[in-house]
C-alpha cells in the first residue's frame, strides 16, 4: 500500500494560467457592463422615438403656422420628413439613420440635428466642466475637513449649508443670483456683440458671462461630493490601519492625508463620473435662466417649438452621456478598488 508521503504532488498552475484565470473575472465584468450599456441605449432609442410621437402637437403645423401653404404642399412636407409613413416604418428608418450617424433634420432650424448639437456642445461642456471641477474641489475639501472634525462647528455649518443649497430648486437659485448680482455680472448669453474679436478680450468676456451660471451649478452640485466624502471618511476613521499609523507616531495631518483620504476617495471618484452625465442634463434650467447657448437652451427651444427630430436627438445625446459616464465610473471602480476586482 502506498504511503501518503509517496503520493504524487499536485502540479501547480503555471504563471500564465494564473494570469489568465485572474483576467477572466475582469473580462466578464467589463463585458457585462458594456452589454448593459448597449441594451440601455437601445431602450432609450425606442422610448425617445415613441414618446415624442405621443406628445400633443404637429411639427408640420407649427412649421407652416405663419404661411399660406396649400394642402398639397403640407402633404409634401410630411412626405419629405417621413411623417406620412406608419410608425413602425418610421422607427426602422430612424434606426437605420442612427446607424449612419444621421440624427435627422430639425423642422424649426431647417438644419441637421447633428450640426445643431455639435454647435451647442462646446458651451455646455465649458459650463459643466468648470462647475464640476469647482464643485469637486470644494466638496472634497469641505467633506474631508467636516468628516475629520465630526461634530465641530465647521462640520455642522458646512453640512447644513450644503444641504440647504442642494434642496433648493436650481431655477430658483438662478433667479436669486440674477436679482442679487445681476448688476455686476452679465445675465444673458456667452459673449457681448461689441467685444473685440481678439483672443484675450473674447476669453475674459466668456469668463465674465460664465460667473453666474457656474456659481448656480456649483451651489447645487458640491453638496453631494461633500456628503459622500464625509461619510466615506467617517467609515475609515476607526479602521485598524489608522490606529497602526497613529501608533507609529505619525502626525494627525499625515494620517489623514496619506492613509484615510486615499481610501475614502474611492466612492467619491466613481460618483464624479456617474454624476457628470446627469449634470449635462441638469444644466437645462441654468442655461435657460441665463440664456447660455448650450444644449440645455437648445432642448428648451425644441420643447417650445415641438421640434420632434431635434428633441429626439437631444434626448439621445443626453441619455447617452449618462450611460457613458456611468460606464466609465463602473470600469474605473473596477480598476482602483481591489474588492471589486476580486468579485
Amino acid at each position: 500500500m502506498t504511503s501518503p508521503a509517496a503520493a504524487p504532488a499536485l502540479a501547480e498552475p503555471s504563471p500564465s494560467a494564473r494570469q489568465q484565470s485572474a483576467r477572466q473575472p475582469g473580462a466578464r465584468y467589463v463585458l457585462g457592463k458594456v452589454g448593459g450599456a448597449v441594451v440601455s441605449l437601445f431602450v432609450i432609442v425606442v422610448l425617445s422615438f415613441f414618446l415624442i410621437r405621443v406628445v400633443p402637437g404637429d411639427p408640420i403645423r407649427l412649421l407652416t403656422r405663419n404661411t399660406s401653404l396649400g394642402a398639397a404642399q403640407v402633404a409634401q412636407l410630411r412626405h419629405d420628413y417621413g411623417l406620412d409613413k406608419p410608425l413602425p416604418a418610421q422607427f426602422v428608418d430612424y434606426v437605420v439613420s442612427l446607424l449612419h450617424g444621421n440624427l435627422g433634420q430639425s423642422t424649426n432650424f431647417q438644419r441637421p440635428v447633428a450640426d445643431l448639437i455639435m454647435q451647442r456642445l462646446g458651451p455646455t461642456v465649458l459650463l459643466v466642466g468648470v462647475a464640476t471641477a469647482i464643485s469637486v474641489l470644494l466638496g472634497l475639501w469641505q467633506g474631508t475637513r467636516a468628516g475629520w472634525r465630526r461634530g465641530s462647528r465647521f462640520d455642522r455649518f458646512s453640512t447644513g449649508f450644503a444641504l440647504t443649497l442642494w434642496s433648493a430648486p436650481t431655477f430658483w437659485l438662478g433667479m436669486i443670483l440674477l436679482a442679487v448680482a445681476g448688476s455686476w455680472f452679465p445675465t444673458q448669453g456667452m459673449v457681448n456683440p461689441d467685444t473685440p474679436p481678439e483672443f484675450l478680450p473674447q476669453v475674459f468676456d466668456v469668463l465674465h458671462h460664465l460667473v453666474l451660471p457656474c456659481l448656480t451649478l456649483v451651489a447645487v452640485l458640491y453638496a453631494q461630493y461633500l456628503l459622500v466624502m464625509r461619510s466615506s471618511l467617517l467609515e475609515e476613521m476607526n479602521a485598524d490601519y489608522l490606529t497602526t499609523a497613529r501608533a507609529k507616531g505619525l502626525r494627525d495631518d499625515l494620517v489623514r492625508g496619506r492613509h484615510a483620504v486615499p481610501n475614502a476617495l474611492l466612492p467619491t471618484v466613481t460618483l464624479i463620473f456617474i454624476q457628470l452625465g446627469f449634470v449635462v442634463g441638469g444644466a437645462v434650467t441654468v442655461e435657460t435662466v441665463y440664456s447660455w447657448p448650450g444644449l440645455g437652451l437648445l432642448l428648451y427651444q425644441a420643447l417650445s417649438d415641438h421640434d420632434g427630430a431635434l428633441l429626439q436627438g437631444l434626448l439621445l445625446v443626453l441619455a447617452g452621456a449618462v450611460l457613458v459616464m456611468n460606464l466609465i465610473g463602473d470600469l474605473l471602480l473596477h480598476v482602483i478598488d481591489p474588492r471589486v476586482r476580486a468579485t
